[in-house]
């Protein structure tokens, strides 16, 4: 379900905690709340989001003035994210455009932008990516979880299937667009296996992706835990009780397959010759920017 709501005198651009260490992300911008795809480990799923609520996409009609505001003063070159809390081409942005419209912003104000999302719609935008790319830094990120679209159905009901996700990278490569993977998460017990880990690596790396970047394991708040377990139960009989059993009350429920997947990861991304490491894949971005990291 998608609605339109008036923006009430929120900011809409935020920097990250740590400038530029996150895919050389300076600031995040939200233009949109809420998503649409229905993914059962959403971390969205928390305390003060009703149930019922949870696939609703709102959209922000007027959020582009203040906007274009705090656009005002930051340096050329300056990187916005786009898709750390909601889907940047949800159903609305087809209708709205407000995403393509904040981009046409960025690029009057040479500024870059990295975008996040599991949506083909981003590849209607590929002429306005061709304008940015020629005076500051811009990626396309696309979320990939698994190769087998029966699980995929499952773990993400109402988003574009891994095929038309991988059709889109290869779109957008073919145009010369920057592109990534956000392999994550990898759910503990249902896709954390080296055959779907490597699948990935290998349709990424023949699409033309520049990086993949993996989380072998999920974070489960209370609420959202409540959520997954009622998904999981259905969707995996059997599976939540061996959860309750292994992770109990955990925020961060790490697959135990976990070391030998990044260790399986990391020799293939090398064979291939694709970027994995934060630090290496910051740098692919803004070479400019400086930054040390731990792999994962």
């Amino acid at each position: 379900m998608a609605t339109v709501s008036e923006l009430t005198g929120k900011q809409i651009l935020y920097p990250t905690k740590s400038a530029g260490r996150w895919f050389a992300i300076d600031y995040q911008a939200n233009l949109y709340q809420g998503c649409s795809y229905g993914c059962i480990y959403c971390e969205s799923h928390d305390e003060s989001t009703p149930v019922d609520s949870l696939d609703t996409v709102t959209a922000k009609p007027n959020a582009l003035e203040p906007f274009s505001k705090e656009l005002v003063g930051k340096n050329s070159g300056t990187i916005i994210g786009f898709g750390s809390v909601s889907d940047p081409y949800n159903p609305l942005e087809s209708s709205l455009k407000l995403t393509r419209r904040a981009l046409e912003l960025l690029d009057a104000q040479k500024m870059g932008a990295v975008i996040v999302t599991k949506s083909d719609q981003v590849v209607n935008d590929i002429d306005l990516f061709k304008r940015i790319k020629q005076h500051s830094p811009l990626v396309v990120i696309m979320t990939i979880t698994t190769y087998n679209e029966d699980i995929a159905k499952k773990l993400e009901p109402k988003a574009p299937l891994t095929a038309v996700r991988f059709k889109a990278l290869q779109k957008l490569s073919n145009e010369g667009i920057k592109t990534g993977v956000l392999m994550m998460p990898i759910v503990p017990y249902i896709n954390d296996t080296e055959t779907n880990v490597i699948q990935i690596i290998r349709k990424a790396k023949e699409v033309g992706a520049g990086f993949v970047y993996p989380a072998f394991g999920i974070s489960l708040r209370d609420h959202q835990r409540r959520y997954f377990y009622e998904m999981i139960d259905r969707e995996f009989p059997g599976l939540k009780n061996i959860y309750m059993d292994i992770y109990g009350s955990k925020l961060s429920c790490q697959s135990p397959y976990a070391q030998k997947l990044k260790k399986a990861f990391v020799i293939e991304c090398k064979k291939l010759k694709i970027n994995y490491g934060m630090a290496d894949i910051v740098k692919s971005i803004s070479p400019a920017t400086t930054v040390q990291l731990k792999l994962f």
